[in-house]
């Protein structure tokens, strides 16, 4: 239990926002149940790299859907997880703000060493973020390779069949 509240950030495709808390108390809440403290400078922090430094006092339902998913995403970062796990994290955001936070995304990767398992259906997504990808298919692993490799030389036939169905597969690599 202390490994998933100290080493384990969540970001989920539905929010899960606490609905009578402020944004603020939103992307604190994890800090609660872990043995790191609350420091009201790393909140602000966590809002300004979402752009929500100016709705810390909001609360949820005076947010937009992305803006919602982006109290999310400096929720699961509170604790300046180890590893984080992302499960269609961007989908409800506008494409700009998705491709804003995919870019921090992939610089707070970088700069922290921070292992992300990223878990999506938009291949141009997976291409930009990922080092190395798992397909499945009714939950079975169907095949694993780097990045650049599974989308060049795909060797199963159902990770060909998915590639296949890319409009224009013009996917840009990382």
């Amino acid at each position: 239990m202390q490994l998933r509240r100290d080493k384990i950030g969540f970001v989920f495709q539905q929010f899960y926002l606490i609905p009578g808390l402020s944004v603020f108390d939103n992307i604190a809440l994890p800090l609660l149940f872990s043995k790191k403290s609350a420091q009201q400078s790393k909140i602000r922090e966590l809002a300004e790299m979402v752009g929500l430094q100016h709705r810390l006092n909001h609360a949820p339902a005076q947010l937009s859907g992305g803006m919602q998913q982006r109290v999310g995403l400096a929720r699961g970062l509170a604790v300046d997880p180890e590893v984080l796990l992302m499960d269609e994290a961007f989908s409800a955001l506008d494409p700009l703000i998705r491709t804003e936070m995919q870019d921090e995304l992939l610089k707070l990767q970088e700069q922290d060493q921070r292992t992300v398992v990223f878990i999506s259906h938009d291949l141009a997504v997976v291409r930009q973020l990922s080092d190395r990808i798992l397909v499945l298919h009714h939950g079975r692993l169907v095949e694993q390779a780097a990045t650049g490799e599974l989308f060049e030389r795909p060797k199963e036939d159902y990770t060909q069949r998915l590639l296949a169905a890319v409009p224009g597969r013009s996917l840009s690599p990382r």
